[in-house]
This record gives C-alpha cells, structure tokens and sequence, in this order.
C-alpha cells in the first residue's frame, strides 16, 4: 500500500468475495467481483435488493465483459445468492466492456432465459456503446485507431499493424446490446428497494458516466470516476481527436467533494473505501504534477504524444495497456493547447506535436 492509500479507509481490507459470490456491504447492497483478463485484472460489481410494482428482486449495477467464465460466476450467483428471486433491472455506469459486456445477456436472464428486464444507461453511454460496437470510435484497436496514433507519434509498425488487426475488439467482448433502454440522466432519484439513489454524471473517463449516490445511508457507486488506487483512465479517442477530456473530467470531480466524509464508496476497481474528498484531492495533485511535467518537457523540446508516454509510464507496456497510454499523454496535451499554454503542429513526417505559445 502507498503513501496516498493510507490517507483513505479501506473498510473491509483485503476481505474480498471470491468470484461468483457475493459480500453484503450495506443492508441490501452486495458486492460481486468477477476476473478481467487484462493487468487491471478484476471489476466490482453490485446487487441492490429492489421492488418494482410490488415485486420483489434485485437490480444489477455493471455487468462485466462477456466470456465463458464470468457468465459461469454469473449463473452462479442467480442460483445461489438472489435467494430466489429475479433480476428486475439492469443499470450501466458507462460504456466500456467490462461494465456494459454482459448487459444484453442479463436483462435476457442469462443463460437460463430467467428473465426478461430493462437496461437503464445514460443516452451517451449508450450510443457510444452503439459506435464502438459498429466498429468505429474505440480507442483499442481497428485501423482508425491506428491511423489515431500513427498521427500522434507511434512509429513501430509492428504495434500500429496490432491496433488495425483489433478491428473487432469491442465487439468481440461486448457482442450485443439490447435494443431498447431506459434512459438516466444527472439529478434523476431512482427509487431501489428501500432507498433513493441519485443520478450522478460524470465525463471525460466516458461520455456521460452515471454513479449512483445515496445521500440516506452515505453510499456512492462510483464506477470509474472516483478509484481509490489508480488514476481513472481520461483518454482522447481517434473519434474526437480535438476533444479535452481531462478538463471535463477534473470539472466533473467537483459533484462528489461535497459528499460527506463517511461516504462508503463502492468503485469499479479496488476495494471500497472512504475517503472521497480526500481521495479527489490526490486525483486533482496527480493531474496537476503530471500537466506541469508535460508543460516543462513541451518547452525542452517539440514533442508528440508518443514522447510524452515514457514520462508519464515508466513501465513497459503492450499494445493494449499503450493505447490507453497514449490516450492519456494526448488528453494531457490537450489540454494545455486548447487552454492557450501550448500550440501544435504537423510535421512534414504527419506527427502532430506540441510547443510552448
């Protein structure tokens, strides 16, 4: 644990669920942690004990990505820890894979067909989910991706012909998504169980993240937003290439500074945790040091994102963890062109960088 982690209170310390069973966290709150195949190698997810009209049951929040093993733990939960109950609505903090993967096949009642649910998702999330599954708009692969990073400094052939064969690399994990939604936005109360949770939007990780906070019992499903270990990945993708996620995401930052202090918060990745306030501040200090780093290392010298990259990950990294990578030096950059400290341009070789104004 570092520095940073010990300014926060990790409630339930290392006391995970094992896959495919479940922890209760608050009256009517349970935890679900199923495995990602990737370095960040786990996704919490959670059940709130529901009623709809009069029936009692359940409602998922996240779903996980699609594969074999997580609709196994998936199964198991519906057998073993719904205590005979339906699933009555599945909600989406966002988009990507491992939240949205496996969201058409709950609200189908799984493998089993038990079921036959509404998926609640923020009209961003869901037409981007809708982009990225036609092939366009991902930042992981496919040759716009590519074309994307080429243009911003990556050179090895050999990673940009990885990125163009990955063409169905969202598809391939979230393989589809229902036809009809239910549509949340920022401020709407959804009534769960015996609780209100507020519709708490967020951007810049995504288009229009939904977190779900209950003022009543100080409980804040965070999704990607707030993370207690790591910094939220804040990407510019190949689809806005002038966009200035990390302005929006550090703008976003302001809703959760008010909530009180003793606010569980329950996050996509690592464990729950309170602290959300301070939390924030670590996430604005990281921010700031590394867009003073970018800024110093622009005015040395004229530098692409792919420069920026080894000063912001000092690790080596594969295709998939360099996409992100690369995503986030540019957000970084942006962010100081389009707020006038730095200027940019092309170079006869078709690589965009950045200098001081």
């Amino acid at each position: 644990m570092n520095a940073l982690e010990h300014q926060l209170d990790y409630v339930f310390a290392d006391d995970l669920p094992e896959a495919g069973r479940v922890k209760e966290v608050a009256p009517g709150v349970s935890w679900v942690c199923m495995p990602l195949p990737f370095v960040l190698d786990h996704i919490n997810l959670w059940l709130l004990r529901d009623e709809i009209d009069g029936v009692q049951g359940w409602t998922v929040v996240d779903c996980g990505i699609s594969n074999d093993t997580i609709r196994a733990n998936w199964e198991h939960v519906f057998d073993t820890a719904l205590d005979g109950l339906p699933v009555l609505r599945v909600i989406v903090t966002h988009c990507h894979p491992d939240h949205l993967g496996l969201a058409d096949w709950i609200c189908k009642g799984g493998g089993q067909s038990r079921w036959n649910v509404r998926l609640w998702i923020s009209l961003g999330e869901y037409a981007m989910g809708r982009v990225m599954a036609a092939g366009d708009g991902s930042n992981a692969g496919g040759p716009r991706a590519a074309a994307h990073f080429a243009a911003h400094g990556l050179t090895d052939e050999a990673s940009l012909e990885e990125l163009r064969q990955r063409d169905s690399y969202y598809a391939t994990l979230v393989p589809s998504i229902p036809h009809e939604f239910r549509r949340i936005r920022n401020g709407d109360v959804i009534r769960i169980g015996a609780r209100d949770w507020e519709v708490v939007t967020g951007y810049g990780h995504s288009p229009e993240h939904a977190a779900l906070y209950s003022a009543q019992d100080k409980l804040l499903i965070s999704g990607d937003m707030v993370l207690p270990r790591i910094s939220t990945n804040v990407s510019v993708f190949g689809i806005e290439p002038e966009g200035n996620p990390l302005a929006l995401y550090l703008e976003s930052l302001a809703r959760y500074e008010s909530m009180p202090a003793d606010t569980l918060a329950l996050p996509s990745h690592g464990k729950p945790f309170r602290g959300v306030s301070t939390r924030i501040g670590q996430l604005r200090e990281h921010h700031r040091a590394r867009l003073a780093e970018v800024r110093d290392t622009c005015a040395a010298k004229a530098c692409s994102a792919a420069d920026i990259v080894p000063l912001m990950f000092k690790r080596k990294l594969d295709v998939h963890q360099l996409t992100f990578a690369l995503g986030e030096a540019l957000a970084h950059l942006n962010l100081l062109w389009l707020d006038g400290t730095l200027k940019r341009q092309t170079g006869d070789d078709g690589v965009i960088r950045f200098t001081p104004v």
